[in-house]
């Protein structure tokens, strides 16, 4: 992070490699602006907090240059809001775990950069071969605005089954971008729900997470050697929450 003139600067993950060329992420930047005590009444507007949209709505105000949260892939929207966090309130952040206090410092994360297979690429298209089935599929990184439609989807999808919870079917559905050349939003759905085997769909969720970049927001509590998730509620930003 680099302070200039009121302006943080916050380098993505991305390096802004899949971004449109006229977008301004495409710089593999971000600026934004430090919190003041009016943006502090985001995170306690009960509108935001029942609708689980607090840390969106903090985003669309500090982000500069006419960038939305919405814009960003997840992996960028997290390191900005780790970025803000530590700006704007302390860089050690404080949480509790199994019942036990954690402390991290935040400046000390790295980030997960794009996987060099893709350093060269012009857009967010990326290709992969099923091992079983042998379809060639091209899919895409999510961006916040992605998430929230997945998330519509699935709340539609309850109201009709209370028994079935396809999260994993429908984020691919919106990953997923062609299937042997094919476009067709129908096909890809068709495709995900009735020929995709288990084994594929594992294969392609793995190779997925492994080139996606974001921040590593990963610990160790004492005594694990498999890491856990920092937590990033509205906790993040308002350390007395209850």
């Amino acid at each position: 992070m680099e302070v200039t003139e009121g302006r943080e600067e916050v380098l993505l993950p991305s390096k802004g490699l899949v971004y449109p060329e006229d977008s301004p992420l495409r710089s593999g930047k971000v600026f934004i602006k430090y919190m003041t005590a009016k943006e502090e009444n985001i995170l306690t507007n009960k509108n935001y907090l029942d609708k689980g949209i607090s840390l969106e709505k903090l985003l669309d105000v500090v982000l500069l240059d006419g960038i939305k949260s919405d814009d960003l892939l997840i992996g960028d929207k997290n390191a900005v809001l780790v970025a803000l966090r530590a700006l704007n309130i302390e860089d050690k952040y404080k949480f509790t775990y199994a019942g036990k206090e954690e402390e991290v410092n935040l400046l000390e994360l790295q980030p997960k950069e794009l996987h060099k297979d893709f350093e060269n690429s012009s857009s967010n298209e990326f290709t992969f071969k099923l091992p079983k089935r042998g379809n060639l599929v091209t899919f895409k990184l999510l961006t916040s605005a992605d998430e929230k439609k997945i998330d519509q989807e699935l709340e539609g999808l309850k109201k009709l089954s209370k028994v079935d919870d396809p999260i994993i079917t429908t984020r691919l559905k919106y990953q997923i971008t062609s299937i042997d050349g094919d476009r067709d939003i129908k096909t890809i759905r068709e495709y995900v729900d009735k020929t995709m085997l288990a084994f594929d769909s594992r294969k392609l969720r793995n190779y997925i997470r492994e080139v996606t970049p974001d921040i590593d927001l990963t610990f160790y509590p004492e005594g694990r050697e498999e890491g856990v998730s920092i937590p990033m509620g509205i906790n993040f930003f308002w350390p007395d929450f209850r």
